[in-house]
């Protein structure tokens, strides 16, 4: 049976007045650009507008449906105002908390995400949600709403914010879950995943997917549980016998999350993540890994060694910011150690931001 599209409201807007909305948007964008932007940034953004107005043009021609209109007009006008509201903060680190809305207040994993929060905030960074009651208000409660943002999706049956963040400048109001996700995952350094149900699995699970392919530069993952609790143990144990039993994914897959019930854990995970590594970008064929201080020459020498099996060729050097790291000044100071990377082993990719961290390579056992 083929689903019929819902009458249209006379308040509706129709294609033709969406791609002029759309459109009128773009415009709006490009003088912004052209009128608060100099040199080389001024242009790349002016490009990419005049890029992102050409698809919109293509969409007339296309005859593209009023429905597709909406969920693009829609999506854009979302994005747009999520990345204003967090560009401000885009300095800050911050952890993006995942957990279930039913969990209460006197359950020991809202207790856990509390403690959580409020250590996170200490160590200022800011504590990301999904803004509604449950784990998300516990993290917002411990870090308290100074060091809260949030991202509430609103749902026939849920959709108001806790009282911790409802209000707030730093809370946006989405109404589709993609774009909720893609922001989740773009603007945060950290994911921290408590109890939770279809929707925690799905993002916590989306989350792993980027990182094992790629598709998301590196951050710690901690799967926290109450203490003494076995959520994610069972979780861990279905990952070992199902997914890396049947050699669905790699051992080395492994290394791309940690699992524990103690709070501090997660929290010396996080921070120990970012001890030494700073970031990580792609320069044409190469990944460049921005470091607060060089590694040692013995170090070097033994990451050579330990790691040649991700390079694609040549060996790893440390060197100061390439030519084509001009557009981020802000990150001129830092050491880099630059290679060739394979773009497949993301797990060890991992293991050698941990070595690069502890300043030690870790020897396999014999």
């Amino acid at each position: 049976m083929t689903k019929r599209e819902p009458d249209k409201s006379p308040n509706e807007p129709s294609d033709e007045s969406a791609l002029t909305n759309l459109e009128s948007n773009l415009e709006r964008a490009l003088s912004d650009a052209n009128g608060q932007l100099d040199g080389p940034d001024r242009s790349r953004i002016v490009d990419l507008i005049e890029q992102i107005k050409e698809s919109a043009d293509k969409l007339a021609v296309d005859q593209t449906s009023r429905g597709d209109l909406k969920i693009l007009s829609r999506a854009l006008r979302e994005l747009r105002y999520a990345f204003k509201v967090f560009t401000p903060y885009r300095a800050q680190r911050k952890v993006t908390v995942f957990g279930s809305a039913r969990t209460r207040p006197d359950e020991a994993t809202y207790q856990q995400a509390v403690e959580f929060g409020r250590a996170m905030a200490e160590q200022e960074w800011l504590v990301v949600t999904g803004a509604a009651s449950g784990i998300m208000e516990a993290g917002h409660v411990g870090a308290g709403r100074e060091n809260s943002m949030g991202l509430n999706i609103m749902l026939p049956f849920e959709q108001y914010a806790n009282p911790v963040i409802a209000g707030d400048t730093k809370l946006v109001h989405m109404k589709y879950f993609f774009t909720r996700k893609l922001m989740f995952v773009k603007e945060c350094d950290a994911v921290c995943l408590l109890p939770g149900g279809f929707g925690t699995l799905d993002e916590g699970l989306e989350v792993l997917t980027l990182l094992q392919t790629g598709k998301r530069d590196m951050v710690p993952v901690v799967f926290l549980d109450a203490p003494g609790g076995a959520f994610w143990q069972d979780f861990q144990q279905y990952v070992e016998k199902r997914l890396l039993g049947d050699r669905m994914i790699s051992p080395d897959d492994l290394a791309l999350y940690k699992l524990t019930d103690n709070v501090q854990e997660a929290v010396d995970e996080i921070l120990q993540f970012f001890k030494i590594y700073h970031s990580m970008r792609f320069v044409r064929n190469k990944l460049v890994l921005r470091l607060k201080e060089p590694p040692s020459e013995a170090l070097l020498a033994d990451i050579n060694e330990e790691f040649s099996d991700i390079l694609s060729g040549g060996e790893f050097t440390v060197s100061g910011a390439l030519s084509e790291e001009k557009d981020e000044p802000d990150l001129a100071s830092y050491a880099r150690l630059v290679f060739r990377f394979n773009r497949r082993s993301l797990g060890r990719l991992r293991m050698l931001i941990d070595a690069v961290n502890r300043g030690t390579v870790e020897l396999p056992s014999e």
